[in-house]
């Protein structure tokens, strides 16, 4: 005969909490109080400070070659000069007012300039000396010529040609072709910098990479007991990613800071030389924009590589 439960019984019984086997999702709020000060590392964001500075010169530096050869090639792509070695003077000038006169006759010339003797004096003084004003160094007569596009190599003959009927001995020059070896130059130097940019961006990911794992192993039981307690592998993701995003915003805008008064330093001393080569390399408002979205490259590269060290590293605990 079975007897009524007691009224205590039953009472514990309808207060008993029914059991589960799933844990409750702990919330961000909770899991971010349980690691409140983390961070990637203490050098970190100087570390980042100085790759990003390196790659603001760098990136400066590349982007000054390149205006320099472009206005360089532009300023010369579309000029020839005529060279005319006499070492009398009378004779010199005699054939270079005819050479003048037979090249301002070619339909490709738009203008054509004698250059003075006392100029090419001044420009050879600081190689010669004085000898460049004696007359036991000749100087051969200068003739500039330009051009309404750049001249192919079959135009240039072909100038050539028309100034060995009139004044033989006469050497039609395309300037471009001088400064051959300068653009290959200033073009080695571009894929330096470019090379340079590529290693600092690994050098910036690595020690990313080693902060990242340093943190985590440092907080790696805090971590396990967030797990026990029901937190997901995102949220301690996203609060390392935090900590991540903090120090190298920190470190880039420091960087850029730094890289910038270094460039603005090197800028007046080229400045200061008052080269009309040199000041066809300065920068333009694109370039800038160009040297500004350096950090923030370098924010989501760290941002990137502390993300996939973490989930490695917790996907290692299971």
């Amino acid at each position: 005969m079975n007897t009524p439960p007691l009224p205590e019984q039953s009472a514990k019984e309808s207060t008993r909490m029914p059991e589960t086997t799933e844990q409750p999702h702990m919330r961000g709020s909770m899991a971010s109080r349980l690691l409140p000060q983390t961070r990637i590392g203490g050098p970190i964001p100087w570390v980042i400070a100085i790759l990003i500075a390196l790659v603001v010169i760098a990136a400066a530096g590349g982007l000054s070659l390149r205006n320099l050869a472009e206005n360089a090639r532009a300023d010369l792509s579309g000029a020839v000069t005529v060279q005319i070695p006499e070492a009398d003077a009378e004779r010199r000038a005699e054939l270079a007012t005819r050479a003048a006169r037979t090249i301002a006759d070619q339909p490709l010339v738009t203008s054509v300039r004698i250059v003075p003797e006392e100029e090419l004096e001044a420009l050879l003084e600081p190689w010669l000396g004085a000898a460049a004003t004696s007359e036991d160094v000749p100087i051969p007569a200068l003739i500039d010529v330009e051009l309404s596009r750049r001249a192919s190599p079959q135009e240039v003959d072909a100038l050539q040609a028309v100034l060995d009927q009139t004044v033989p001995g006469a050497r039609v020059d395309a300037q471009s072709e001088w400064l051959k070896p300068v653009y290959d130059a200033l073009s080695a130097l571009q894929y330096l910098a470019l090379a340079l940019i590529a290693l600092v961006g690994i050098a910036t990911a690595a020690a990313v990479w080693l902060a990242a794992r340093n943190a985590f192993a440092n907080h790696r039981e805090t971590v396990e007991v967030i797990h026990l307690l029901g937190g997901t592998d995102a949220q301690v993701a996203n609060i390392f990613q935090r900590a991540v995003l903090r120090d190298a915003a920190f470190g880039a805008f420091i960087g850029l800071v730094l890289g910038i008064a270094a460039v603005w330093l090197l800028g007046r001393q080229f400045a200061a030389l008052d080269s009309g080569m040199v000041a066809g390399g300065g920068l333009g408002w694109h370039d800038w924009v160009v040297i500004a979205l350096i950090p923030v490259g370098g924010v989501l590269l760290a941002l990137v590589t502390g993300r996939v060290t973490i989930r490695l590293a917790l996907r290692s605990m299971l």
